[in-house]
Protein backbone atom coordinates (compact mmCIF):
# COMPACT_ATOMS: atom_id res chain seq x y z
CA UNK A 1 0.00 0.00 0.00
CA UNK A 2 2.94 2.23 0.99
CA UNK A 3 4.33 1.64 -2.24
CA UNK A 4 1.17 2.14 -4.29
CA UNK A 5 0.93 6.02 -2.47
CA UNK A 6 4.70 6.85 -3.35
CA UNK A 7 4.04 5.69 -7.05
CA UNK A 8 1.31 7.54 -7.43
CA UNK A 9 2.78 10.68 -5.39
CA UNK A 10 5.59 10.62 -7.84
CA UNK A 11 3.91 10.43 -10.49
CA UNK A 12 1.62 13.71 -9.68
CA UNK A 13 4.58 15.37 -8.89
CA UNK A 14 6.01 14.67 -12.34
CA UNK A 15 2.89 15.80 -14.27
CA UNK A 16 3.16 18.91 -12.29
CA UNK A 17 6.57 19.73 -12.56
CA UNK A 18 6.96 18.35 -16.30
CA UNK A 19 3.75 19.52 -17.77
CA UNK A 20 1.17 22.61 -17.66
CA UNK A 21 -0.64 20.46 -14.75
CA UNK A 22 -3.74 23.02 -13.81
CA UNK A 23 -4.35 24.11 -17.47
CA UNK A 24 -4.14 20.80 -18.82
CA UNK A 25 -7.19 19.90 -16.15
CA UNK A 26 -9.02 23.57 -16.12
CA UNK A 27 -9.42 23.63 -19.84
CA UNK A 28 -10.89 20.54 -20.48
CA UNK A 29 -13.19 20.61 -17.31
CA UNK A 30 -13.93 24.38 -18.68
CA UNK A 31 -15.41 22.69 -21.94
CA UNK A 32 -17.52 19.76 -19.97
CA UNK A 33 -19.21 21.98 -17.96
CA UNK A 34 -20.05 24.33 -20.48
CA UNK A 35 -21.05 21.42 -22.78
CA UNK A 36 -22.85 19.29 -19.93
CA UNK A 37 -24.18 21.58 -16.81
CA UNK A 38 -24.80 24.89 -18.75
CA UNK A 39 -27.50 26.15 -21.07
CA UNK A 40 -26.60 26.02 -24.46
CA UNK A 41 -26.64 29.68 -26.11
CA UNK A 42 -27.87 30.28 -29.40
CA UNK A 43 -27.29 33.76 -29.94
CA UNK A 44 -23.53 33.87 -31.26
CA UNK A 45 -22.92 37.47 -29.96
CA UNK A 46 -24.20 36.61 -26.27
CA UNK A 47 -21.90 37.79 -23.39
CA UNK A 48 -20.97 34.65 -21.71
CA UNK A 49 -19.39 35.20 -17.62
CA UNK A 50 -17.30 32.79 -16.42
CA UNK A 51 -16.35 33.21 -12.69
CA UNK A 52 -12.67 33.34 -10.88
CA UNK A 53 -11.07 34.78 -7.96
CA UNK A 54 -7.10 35.37 -7.50
CA UNK A 55 -5.35 32.82 -5.80
CA UNK A 56 -1.72 32.55 -3.90
CA UNK A 57 -0.27 30.88 -7.11
CA UNK A 58 -1.60 33.62 -9.27
CA UNK A 59 0.58 36.53 -7.45
CA UNK A 60 3.48 38.11 -8.59
CA UNK A 61 6.20 39.79 -6.28
CA UNK A 62 4.18 43.06 -6.40
CA UNK A 63 1.11 40.82 -4.77
CA UNK A 64 -1.59 41.06 -7.69
CA UNK A 65 -2.63 38.97 -9.87
CA UNK A 66 0.45 38.40 -12.82
CA UNK A 67 0.01 39.91 -16.00
CA UNK A 68 0.39 36.28 -17.53
CA UNK A 69 -2.58 34.99 -15.75
CA UNK A 70 -5.06 37.19 -17.25
CA UNK A 71 -4.22 35.68 -20.85
CA UNK A 72 -4.47 32.39 -19.02
CA UNK A 73 -7.96 32.86 -17.58
CA UNK A 74 -9.07 34.42 -20.61
CA UNK A 75 -8.23 31.26 -22.36
CA UNK A 76 -10.26 29.19 -20.20
CA UNK A 77 -12.78 31.04 -20.34
CA UNK A 78 -12.92 31.58 -24.35
CA UNK A 79 -12.66 27.41 -24.19
CA UNK A 80 -15.91 27.61 -22.33
CA UNK A 81 -17.70 29.99 -24.04
CA UNK A 82 -16.72 28.75 -27.27
CA UNK A 83 -18.42 24.96 -26.66
CA UNK A 84 -21.29 26.66 -24.56
CA UNK A 85 -22.15 28.88 -28.05
CA UNK A 86 -21.47 25.49 -30.22
CA UNK A 87 -18.67 26.87 -32.20
CA UNK A 88 -16.23 24.25 -30.83
CA UNK A 89 -18.55 21.03 -31.92
CA UNK A 90 -19.06 23.39 -35.54
CA UNK A 91 -15.19 23.03 -35.89
CA UNK A 92 -15.69 19.59 -34.93
CA UNK A 93 -17.99 18.29 -37.37
CA UNK A 94 -16.13 20.36 -39.92
CA UNK A 95 -12.81 18.41 -39.10
CA UNK A 96 -11.87 22.20 -38.77
CA UNK A 97 -9.96 23.28 -35.51
CA UNK A 98 -9.37 27.22 -34.22
CA UNK A 99 -6.03 28.35 -32.99
CA UNK A 100 -4.91 31.37 -30.99
CA UNK A 101 -3.12 33.75 -34.16
CA UNK A 102 -3.13 37.12 -31.72
CA UNK A 103 -3.87 39.34 -28.63
CA UNK A 104 -3.76 42.41 -27.10
CA UNK A 105 -3.90 42.84 -23.36
CA UNK A 106 -4.77 46.86 -21.48
CA UNK A 107 -4.39 46.31 -17.73
CA UNK A 108 -6.63 49.20 -15.94
CA UNK A 109 -6.38 48.06 -12.36
CA UNK A 110 -4.78 45.65 -10.12
CA UNK A 111 -6.73 42.53 -8.86
CA UNK A 112 -5.43 41.51 -5.43
CA UNK A 113 -5.30 38.36 -3.56
CA UNK A 114 -8.69 36.48 -2.97
CA UNK A 115 -10.27 38.96 -4.89
CA UNK A 116 -13.27 37.65 -6.55
CA UNK A 117 -13.55 38.45 -10.55
CA UNK A 118 -15.99 37.59 -13.64
CA UNK A 119 -14.40 36.81 -17.03
CA UNK A 120 -16.84 38.31 -19.45
CA UNK A 121 -16.58 36.57 -22.85
CA UNK A 122 -18.71 37.58 -26.15
CA UNK A 123 -17.91 37.20 -29.71
CA UNK A 124 -16.98 40.83 -31.60
CA UNK A 125 -17.40 39.27 -35.31
CA UNK A 126 -15.58 37.09 -37.72
CA UNK A 127 -13.59 37.82 -41.30
CA UNK A 128 -12.89 35.34 -43.53
CA UNK A 129 -10.06 33.65 -41.87
CA UNK A 130 -10.51 34.51 -37.89
CA UNK A 131 -13.11 34.87 -35.09
CA UNK A 132 -12.64 37.87 -33.29
CA UNK A 133 -13.05 38.17 -28.90
CA UNK A 134 -13.04 39.97 -26.46
CA UNK A 135 -12.82 39.24 -22.55
CA UNK A 136 -13.35 41.78 -19.71
CA UNK A 137 -12.37 40.96 -16.09
CA UNK A 138 -14.56 42.50 -13.94
CA UNK A 139 -14.47 42.75 -10.07
CA UNK A 140 -17.32 41.30 -8.46
CA UNK A 141 -16.85 44.14 -5.44
CA UNK A 142 -17.39 47.20 -7.87
CA UNK A 143 -18.22 46.52 -11.16
CA UNK A 144 -14.76 47.82 -12.28
CA UNK A 145 -13.06 46.69 -15.38
CA UNK A 146 -9.78 45.87 -14.61
CA UNK A 147 -8.33 44.50 -17.85
CA UNK A 148 -9.36 43.60 -21.55
CA UNK A 149 -8.07 40.97 -23.90
CA UNK A 150 -8.60 41.28 -27.26
CA UNK A 151 -7.85 37.77 -29.42
CA UNK A 152 -8.20 36.26 -32.93
CA UNK A 153 -9.07 32.62 -33.35
CA UNK A 154 -7.55 31.69 -36.48
CA UNK A 155 -9.59 29.06 -38.26
CA UNK A 156 -7.70 25.70 -40.07
CA UNK A 157 -9.97 23.59 -42.16
CA UNK A 158 -12.61 25.71 -43.28
CA UNK A 159 -13.75 29.27 -43.02
CA UNK A 160 -15.49 31.17 -40.07
CA UNK A 161 -18.25 31.42 -42.56
CA UNK A 162 -18.94 28.04 -42.77
CA UNK A 163 -18.58 27.60 -39.53
CA UNK A 164 -21.67 30.20 -38.06
CA UNK A 165 -23.82 29.11 -41.22
CA UNK A 166 -23.17 25.47 -40.34
CA UNK A 167 -24.64 26.31 -36.73
CA UNK A 168 -27.21 29.16 -38.09
CA UNK A 169 -28.52 26.30 -41.40
CA UNK A 170 -28.11 29.78 -43.10
CA UNK A 171 -25.57 32.24 -44.27
CA UNK A 172 -25.15 35.17 -41.73
CA UNK A 173 -23.45 38.19 -42.71
CA UNK A 174 -20.79 39.23 -40.06
CA UNK A 175 -20.82 41.91 -38.04
CA UNK A 176 -19.19 45.61 -38.35
CA UNK A 177 -16.04 45.12 -36.45
CA UNK A 178 -14.95 47.96 -34.10
CA UNK A 179 -12.75 50.76 -35.48
CA UNK A 180 -10.29 50.50 -32.51
CA UNK A 181 -10.38 46.48 -33.01
CA UNK A 182 -10.12 47.36 -37.32
CA UNK A 183 -6.59 49.34 -36.16
CA UNK A 184 -5.54 46.39 -34.29
CA UNK A 185 -5.96 44.19 -37.15
CA UNK A 186 -4.44 46.35 -39.53
CA UNK A 187 -1.22 46.35 -36.99
CA UNK A 188 -1.42 43.09 -37.18
CA UNK A 189 -1.17 42.56 -41.13
CA UNK A 190 1.60 45.35 -41.50
CA UNK A 191 3.76 43.40 -38.39
CA UNK A 192 3.63 40.10 -40.93
CA UNK A 193 3.94 42.01 -44.09
CA UNK A 194 7.29 43.39 -42.63
CA UNK A 195 8.52 39.76 -40.92
CA UNK A 196 7.38 38.21 -44.58
CA UNK A 197 9.82 41.13 -46.06
CA UNK A 198 12.63 40.07 -42.91
CA UNK A 199 12.09 36.30 -43.68
CA UNK A 200 12.30 36.69 -47.88
CA UNK A 201 8.58 35.21 -47.80
CA UNK A 202 6.21 36.13 -50.83
CA UNK A 203 3.91 38.46 -49.77
CA UNK A 204 1.45 35.21 -50.99
CA UNK A 205 2.79 33.13 -47.55
CA UNK A 206 0.25 33.80 -45.31
CA UNK A 207 0.48 33.31 -41.01
CA UNK A 208 -0.98 30.59 -39.82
Amino acid sequence: MLELLVAVLALALAYFALLDGWYLVRVPCAVLRARLLQPRVRDLLAEQGYAGRVLPSDLDLLLHMNNARYLREADVARAAHLARCGVLGALRSLGARAVLAASCARYRRSLRLLEPFEVRTRLLGWDDRAFYLEARFISLRDGFVCALVRSRQHVLGTSPERVVQHLCKRRVEPPELPEDLQHWIAYNEASSQLLRAESGLSDVVKDE
